[in-house]
């Protein structure tokens, strides 16, 4: 898109098939209320808790400051190319793998999106029908996705920065006092600092800790697509701290050790988000529903926001369907509230990890991308995303890709020892494939011809 848009279009528009034009950025401190939404899910609190008692909580806390650094330091690119170009996910896929290759890119993205609104969304319906227990569970998973869907009508420029603003200092105060409670109910004891398996931690125990992170670099792509709605004179401020250093330490150490605390102080908590839950419940009565339906529901609309703007996307492919945003929304509240209903979790887990795989090479590739002069020199500066400018296939980005997630999920299947390195080993050989074949990349690879 070129040319400058009126704010009307501008609040119409959620930009899943072009780039974000200068005029309708956003200022940082909208932004930064937008994506602060994601840092607020019961799933970050209770991976810190499982890490602890898996590996000891030396351990985990070792991974989840590497885990930040290493967050940081990639999001710092990524989220300054998106601002600079203003592209999604699913537009950048287009460059890197072609329009064939960036439909599955973003088939995965959205599938992954949804896999978690199911998981956040039942929280609140479990919470529901715990406090309220006339209130059966597929009741609650109806009014979850009932009032989930209408919140991403607006547009992430004039509504959900302000939503999550708002909720944002209760979100921050419920951690606060959930602490003091428990403290108050159980009395303080520095166990929650020695947490850990029977028999000990193990010695290398923080690389397992590391790479288990590395399952949700699905974050990569969300900074992606929320990046891309920042102001260039802003770049710095979002690279560095919006979705940088103090977002991941709010996200993964915060949230870990809080996690690792409530399972160490609270009696009988196990380190499942149900299971959280259920202590929070106990400890704060129906102000603990409260605040989870605050968690929650802030994540979700980053879940929810990303998975609609990226189903569309994917089938923008075949042609425009008569319904926008509202439209999507609705289709992707219809598919989670039948997720939430089928006993499918434990093989939402499974296809998470492999997905988790496809995601990390997504990220290394893109990575080595933006780190090069090469593209640019064939293209003479200019980024060509338009699905008619670009070929079906782009030999180099999908052999990169799909050969890394192959090595990767050989390792995960070999399991033992191997699966540690499976996420690791895939963004290595993802990287050096891409890498390595950009030096001598045709320009046919990335431009169709005529």
């Amino acid at each position: 898109m070129s040319g400058k848009i009126s704010m009307e279009e501008v609040d119409a528009l959620d930009f899943s098939t072009t780039a974000v034009p200068p005029n309708a950025r956003m200022p940082k401190f909208g932004l930064t209320m937008a994506w602060w939404a994601v840092c607020s899910a019961l799933f970050y609190i209770v991976v810190g808790a499982a890490l602890a008692l898996g590996f000891g909580s030396r351990n985990a806390i070792i991974g989840m400051v590497l885990s930040v650094v290493a967050y940081a330091a990639v999001n710092a690119v990524l989220s300054r190319y998106a601002i600079r170009t203003g592209l999604s996910v699913a537009l950048f896929s287009r460059v890197l793998f072609g329009n064939v290759g960036a439909g599955i890119a973003t088939l995965i993205f959205c599938a992954t999106a949804i896999y978690y609104a199911v998981f956040e969304g039942s929280v609140i319906a479990v919470g529901i029908n715990t406090v309220f227990p006339s209130v059966a569970y597929p009741v609650a998973a109806l009014i979850v996705v009932l009032y989930s869907v209408p919140l991403i009508f607006g547009s992430i420029q004039n509504w959900l920065d302000k939503f999550n603003g708002v909720l944002l200092p209760f979100y921050i105060l419920g951690l606060i006092v959930a602490v003091a409670l428990a403290i108050g109910e159980y009395g303080y004891s520095d166990k929650w600092l020695s947490l850990g398996p029977e028999g000990g931690a193990p010695a290398n125990g923080w690389w397992s800790c590391f790479v288990a992170y590395m399952g949700v670099w699905v974050l990569m792509m969300f900074t992606f697509d929320y990046a891309r709605f920042g102001r260039q004179e802003d770049a710095d401020y979002h690279a560095w701290f919006n979705f940088g250093t103090p977002f991941y330490l709010m996200v993964f150490l915060v949230s870990g050790l809080f996690g690792m605390f409530m399972v160490a102080t609270v009696p009988d908590v196990g380190a499942t988000e149900v299971s959280v839950l259920l202590a929070l419940l106990k400890l704060m009565g129906i102000w603990g529903l409260g605040f989870v339906w605050i968690t929650q529901t802030r994540i979700n609309t980053a879940n929810y926001y990303l998975a609609a703007v990226n189903m569309e996307a994917l089938v923008a492919a075949f042609g425009k369907m008569p319904f926008g945003r509202i439209g999507w929304a609705i289709a992707v509240g219809a598919i989670v509230y039948v997720l939430m209903l089928a006993d499918v979790f434990a093989y939402l887990l499974q296809a998470l990890a492999y997905q988790g795989i496809f995601v990390v090479a997504w990220v290394a590739v893109a990575m080595a991308h933006i780190l090069s002069d090469r593209y640019d020199r064939l293209s003479g500066g200019t980024v060509e995303y338009r699905s008619e400018q670009v070929p079906a296939f782009n030999p180099l980005g999908l052999t990169a890709w799909f050969g890394a997630a192959a090595i990767g999920i050989l390792l995960h299947v070999t399991g033992g020892s191997y699966a540690d390195f499976s996420a690791p080993a895939t963004a290595v050989v993802a990287f050096a494939i891409y890498a390595a074949g950009l030096r001598s990349a045709k320009r046919s690879w990335f431009f169709a011809a005529g």
